[in-house]
């Protein structure tokens, strides 16, 4: 592990001023109220639609305390490559996140112990905490939700509503439907599937989810060193309908980005669009009475009682490797922003998080409320198991598959996706334990 983390930094270093041009500048907090001797805070955000937010709030602490806070934020599909070279220097982050136990496995040797710190006290769960014994190395700070989010008006104009969507073989049939109409109707049934890196976590790891969770439902656990890849049929069966009833033709979904499936949404081009809580902000203009999100089905037994993909993978880790100076500057910032008014302010009503602390404001976000719907009726949240996929070279390599196979579908170009996820589990399970 330790090799593994030494190359990880090396190659960092080799490219960290490329990466200058790929993030957000650090900024927040320079504003000459500063007093040095209450240490430095250097946060390091992984999600770019909330950096005007960060910097806001690092501005209104250092504005309120005096103590410098400065944010970083990674752009899309950047997060461990930035990570790695931010560490690498001299004025490394105080605080990071990792994505789970497969992420804090890579930067455990850098994890401070917050199991004393009063953030992990406001915590409304220990499952919200990665721990090892009583070590508590990481906190979750938003609980998030994804699935496919529908305008139901346009697909009323198709003649349907949400209702007669239950399961695969549904939604399938009504996407199809709508594909076979789209001259008349004048919209697709889906928005592009983005391959590009803005976009292609949604499919290489949202949507890879669904087969790993299913296949560790199937076999009672929760992680594993070998994926079989029970329900890679299932997969394709969802990925083929997702590119084959778009806005666009497959092959060219290598171009399309994540801004380009968020403007086909909003002008009514298409009806579905897979993502999560953290878009509502971009699509909130279609109008909640024509927003709301279903579950992704694949064709698996049981999924009629299925609900939203619902879990965490952002976890707060504080840099041990910080002063004890900024390590406790960076302690009481988090205490700040998840018990004082501003900041839960900011978390619930600017950034939209659902947050699992006991001070956490209501959040303003429809499709939070929507899951909290599906839950009260019964039906069962998926778990989010992509955080044991094994490394982020297994999601690229899944993503260039599906991207190869979007070009060329066929059983030849699937075998590649197969090979991908299976054998490429295995592989970047093996390079971990060395």
């Amino acid at each position: 592990m330790k090799k593994r983390l030494a190359l990880i930094l090396a190659s960092a270093m080799l490219v960290s001023s490329a990466l200058c041009g790929l993030t957000s500048c650090k900024a927040g907090g320079n504003n000459g109220n500063v007093d040095s001797s209450k240490g430095h805070v250097y946060y390091l955000n992984f999600k770019p639609e909330q950096d005007a937010q960060w910097q806001a709030l690092a501005e209104a602490y250092t504005e309120e305390t005096g103590v410098q806070v400065d944010v970083l934020t990674a752009a899309d599909g950047t997060y461990e490559t930035t990570l790695a070279s931010e560490m690498a220097k001299s004025d490394a982050p105080t605080l990071f996140q990792v994505n789970g136990p497969v992420g804090l496995a890579n930067w455990k040797d850098y994890c401070y112990d917050m199991s004393s710190s009063a953030v992990y006290k406001e915590l409304t769960s220990e499952s919200y905490a990665l721990k090892e014994g009583s070590a508590v190395y990481g906190v979750a700070y938003v609980v998030e939700t994804y699935g496919i989010i529908v305008n139901t008006k346009l697909l009323g104009d198709a003649g349907y509503k949400v209702e007669d969507i239950k399961d695969f073989a549904s939604l399938k049939a009504i996407a199809e439907d709508i594909t076979a109409k789209k001259a008349t109707l004048g919209f697709s049934a889906f928005t592009s599937a983005g391959m590009d890196g803005s976009s292609d976590w949604r499919f290489k790891t949202h949507l890879a989810n669904l087969p790993i969770y299913y296949e560790y439902k199937a076999d009672g656990i929760g992680t594993t060193d070998a994926i079989k890849g029970t329900y890679l049929d299932n997969y394709r069966a969802i990925w083929d309908l997702y590119i084959n009833n778009a806005t666009c033709e497959p092959g060219i979904l290598s171009t399309k980005t994540g801004d380009d499936a968020v403007a086909e949404f909003k002008s009514g081009q298409a009806v579905f669009y897979q993502n999560g809580t953290w878009a509502y902000g971009d699509i909130a203009e279609v109008g909640d009475e024509n927003l709301k999100m279903i579950p992704i089905y694949i064709g698996a037994e049981g999924e009629e009682n299925q609900g939203l993909c619902t879990g965490s993978e952002n976890y707060w880790c504080v840099n041990n490797k910080s002063s004890q100076e900024d390590i406790d500057a960076t302690l009481d910032f988090l205490e700040w922003v998840v018990t004082s008014d501003k900041g839960t302010t900011a978390l619930a009503e600017e950034m939209k998080f659902v947050s699992p602390f006991k001070k956490a404001k209501e959040a303003s976000n429809l499709f939070v409320k929507q899951d909290a719907e599906y839950t009260a009726a019964g039906k069962t949240p998926v778990d989010w198991c992509f955080s044991t996929m094994p490394s982020e070279e297994w999601k690229n390599g899944v993503g260039s598959a599906l991207t190869a196979y979007a070009s060329d579908p066929s059983d030849a170009t699937w075998e590649g996706v197969k090979t991908a996820f299976v054998d490429g589990w295995a592989s970047e399970v093996e390079k971990t334990k060395k």
